[in-house]
């Protein structure tokens, strides 16, 4: 057995045991490997040990990977800041983007998929611990957004993403966890129709599923550490 495929199982064994603490079946939450930094054969080999998501952040590294692995019928999601000029790529390539907080971007990224494609998955990026190094949008301004987002053709809102600030403690990281699902929650109520909390990493993926994640985005827990 591989490491990859070591290190995938051993995740795989967190899902189920967080899973099964918080009263739900391992089914419901969803894993993608963040394979940035990472090469092609990397992710090939995590395809072969049953892996069928994988995240980016960098578009030009990530376009490629998809190219060359185009026949495995991978879904890619997008996971790293949007810049304008990128969007394009973006949609012609990605089947998800996590990391939508402005509505100019939407605009870009709904125009550039066009209408002979299915809908892009889009989830809004909450900036939920106020760091200002942190792309998202502020917890006040994600009604707004929302509303914006869900008028678009081509893209389809299905729900939230964060990346809170990295702690070890547990309170802290379940805190903040909540916040997206209370946020994600009060838009339903409002009568938009999320399925998706996109929260939690390697190193707190079991907070996460705690707090109702449907996806979480494991990167050095499979892959091992980056690669600069």
């Amino acid at each position: 057995m591989s490491l990859i495929s070591e290190n995938l199982q051993a995740v795989r064994q967190r899902i189920e045991a967080a899973a099964r603490a918080a009263g739900r079946p391992a089914s419901s939450v969803r894993l993608v490997a963040v394979s940035k930094t990472f090469p092609a054969a990397a992710v090939r080999e995590a395809a072969e040990a049953g892996l069928r998501e994988f995240g980016e952040n960098y578009v030009t590294e990530g376009v490629e990977k998809i190219e060359e692995l185009r026949a495995l019928g991978l879904v890619w999601h997008y996971i790293g800041p949007i810049q304008s000029n990128k969007t394009r790529s973006i949609a012609e390539h990605f089947d998800w983007v996590h990391s939508l907080d402005r509505a100019r971007i939407a605009a870009r990224l709904a125009q550039a998929r066009g209408p002979s494609r299915a809908e892009l998955q889009v989830c809004i990026q909450v900036n939920v611990s106020g760091e200002a190094s942190k792309s998202g949008v502020a917890p006040d301004q994600v009604d707004r957004l929302s509303e914006e987002v869900a008028q678009l053709r081509c893209l389809k809102l299905r729900g939230l993403m964060a990346v809170p600030e990295p702690t070890p403690d547990e309170a802290t990281q379940r805190r903040r966890f909540a916040q997206l699902r209370d946020l994600r929650d009060r838009l339903n109520r409002r009568g938009f129709a999320m399925d998706t909390l996109s929260m939690g990493m390697s190193a707190d993926l079991e907070a996460a599923i705690a707090e109702g994640a449907t996806m979480v985005r494991i990167g050095t827990a499979i892959f091992g550490e980056r690669r600069n």
